[in-house]
């Protein structure tokens, strides 16, 4: 099979703007779906270990759902991932207030975050497609224009390559995720999957899982995957409600050239699936809060941690944690992010 990029149309939004939907194949026979809304992932098939191709994302076959509503189902987040305290934070001398979409704090880029606008999108050679956005400054909250790519490749060495880079005009804060939710099993629950992260410490959050500006060790705790071990396996001792994890990890191996950190294997299937990236952080999160409102492809029923997130990113709260990486882009840089999602199985 030759790498190619079939582009289809996927719906429109209210105003009538058109949403298309980029379908992805490669030389192995790996098939990714891809809207230009929200970038958003809304499928991804791989073979298990009998070569049998399975869907192991979490999403919808129609656009009317995502624009609905739903729990960041594949899509990329931001301005800023994951939370900001009370949606402020001070630069320059500056106070910033931001969109409050989280009980009292700002999540995930705010209440029309770049996971809801539509970007342009151009098919690259071989399985690539390039989407690019403005976000103008003032976006829900945020100082300064930020112009925004983000590259996905599929590669023939069974890998979806995520490549995102941005500029600004005035000094502003970055922090770009996907926000995929896996299932290497293509249903049930994902606690029977094995999971391994190469990070000794962990950033420990109060109750609205915002960081206490701690950085802890995970020896002894439920978060300590230093070695392959089931995501149940001490399910028991999580003290969230709901439970389930929903942490960010300090990870080895940050660097310009993607690391290894994490790995996930599902002993059913066989799929296995390696995450590497050039940001400090990994959050891990189980859909603690999916259940089973949300109807998704094949009519299937999206149940309590049904899918798990494992986001790359820097770590949450870092504009108001100055012993965090920064995450602060000024004019005449760029901001580069890089993970890859490689599969295999054994």
């Amino acid at each position: 099979m030759q790498a190619n990029v079939i582009r289809t149309h996927f719906g429109q939004l209210a105003d009538g703007t058109p949403v298309d939907l980029f379908t992805l194949t490669n030389a192995a026979g790996l098939i990714a779906k891809i809207t230009n809304y929200g970038t958003i992932i809304t499928e991804l098939h791989v073979p298990d270990r009998a070569g049998r191709l399975g869907d192991v994302v979490l999403g919808f076959d129609q656009l009317a759902p995502y624009l609905a509503g739903h729990p960041y189902f594949g899509c990329t987040t931001g301005r800023v991932c994951n939370r900001i305290a009370h949606g402020r934070f001070t630069l320059a001398g500056q106070i910033y207030t931001l969109a409050l979409n989280n009980q009292t704090n700002h999540l995930h880029g705010g209440v029309r975050g770049l996971d809801k606008v539509v970007w342009q999108a151009e098919p690259q050679p071989g399985a690539a497609v390039r989407f690019c956005h403005c976000s103008p400054d003032g976006d829900e909250g945020y100082p300064g224009q930020l112009d925004l790519t983000v590259l996905m490749t599929l590669t023939d060495a069974q890998e979806l390559v995520i490549d995102y880079t941005a500029t600004t005009d005035r000094p502003t804060p970055v922090n770009l995720t996907n926000h995929s939710y896996f299932n290497l099993a293509g249903a049930g629950d994902v606690l029977g999957h094995e999971l391994q992260v190469w990070a000794d410490f962990y950033t420990p959050s109060d109750a609205e899982l915002i960081p206490t500006g701690e950085i802890r060790s995970v020896a002894g705790t439920p978060l300590d995957f230093r070695q392959p071990r089931l995501i149940g396996a001490r399910w028991a001792e999580l003290t969230t409600t709901p439970r389930g994890y929903d942490n960010n990890f300090v990870l080895r191996g940050a660097s310009e050239s993607p690391a290894l950190a994490a790995r996930v294997f599902e002993p059913g299937s066989g799929r296995v699936l390696e995450v590497l990236t050039t940001e400090p952080g990994l959050q891990f999160y189980t859909g603690n809060f999916l259940d089973g409102s949300l109807t998704g492809k094949g009519g299937v029923r999206y149940g309590p941690h049904s899918g798990f997130c494992l986001e790359t990113q820097h770590f949450a709260d870092a504009v108001n944690q100055p012993h965090f990486p920064s995450i602060i882009l000024r004019p005449g840089q760029t901001y580069r992010h890089t993970t890859i999602h490689r599969f295999s199985t054994r």
